[in-house]
């Protein structure tokens, strides 16, 4: 079976964040990830971190007004220098945890600045982004996000993902290939993984409609985590769903869960 990853920011709320690394471990994850960690001190993290013996699978870059409702860093221009700034903090957060991959969102391109200049900036900030996290051997994914929950983003589908991290031409570029938004936009699982699992660095899921975890929905994940494995993908497959309940009472799915 894949190796799965448990993402806090969703699951094991019920508890302060650093110990829902320990609740991610107790129940039989191996790795850990975080949307966004800078709220609390680096200190704090690391210790959860060693405490437990994780690994981090990813955390997202800052992504300013868009936790918000607004357009967020990358993609607008006249924000380069604050999508800068937000990479100089993620590195630290980087150097600390050593995530294996560093998300960047797109956000939103507002149509009044001109969505070819929009293009361009997200191209010039991605390019800075890989190059900024090459030398800590730490790779920078790409993720599209379904423009029903989130209306404009400018990154919606897997074609979308492929054709920035080309035209941008980094070796440090990566897909991360979440299975809820590219059910909702494409409709189909399986031909998609096989297709681009040589360009997917991280996976994430939650079934489809409710954004819940496996069996609440349409997606058939004993299927798909069967054909994650069969392709030989090597990087964390991350829970990032919205818990019905307890989210100990929602890991079913998980093998080493009876």
């Amino acid at each position: 079976m894949p190796r799965f990853s448990a993402n806090i920011s969703t699951l094991f709320t019920e508890r302060e964040p650093y110990d829902r690394i320990t609740a991610a471990a107790d129940c039989g994850f191996t790795a850990f990830e975080i949307q966004f960690p800078y709220e609390l001190p680096i200190d704090g993290w690391v210790a959860a971190k060693e405490k437990t013996g994780l690994d981090v699978s990813v955390i997202n870059l800052p992504v300013g007004d868009m936790t918000r409702g607004g357009p967020g860093l990358a993609s607008v221009p006249g924000r380069e220098g604050q999508f800068r700034a937000a990479v100089a903090e993620a590195r630290l957060y980087v150097e600390a945890l050593r995530p294996r991959c560093v998300n960047l969102l797109a956000g939103v391109a507002p149509e009044k600045l001109g969505l070819a200049a929009c293009r361009a900036t997200l191209i010039e900030n991605t390019r800075y982004a890989a190059e900024a996290f090459a030398p800590l051997g730490v790779r920078v994914v790409i993720e599209a996000i379904n423009t029903h929950d989130r209306p404009g983003f400018f990154i919606a589908t897997s074609a979308d993902a492929i054709s920035l991290i080309d035209e941008v031409g980094h070796p440090n570029l990566a897909l991360q290939h979440d299975l809820y938004h590219m059910q909702i936009m494409e409709g189909a699982l399986i031909e998609p993984l096989t297709r681009l699992i040589h360009r997917i660095a991280h996976i994430q899921f939650a079934d489809v409609p409710g954004r819940q975890e496996p069996g609440t929905g349409q997606i058939d994940f004993a299927t798909v985590f069967a054909a994650i494995d069969a392709l030989g993908y090597d990087g964390w497959v991350a829970a990032e769903y919205i818990p019905s309940t307890r989210t100990e009472d929602t890991l079913h799915w998980l093998p080493t869960k009876e």
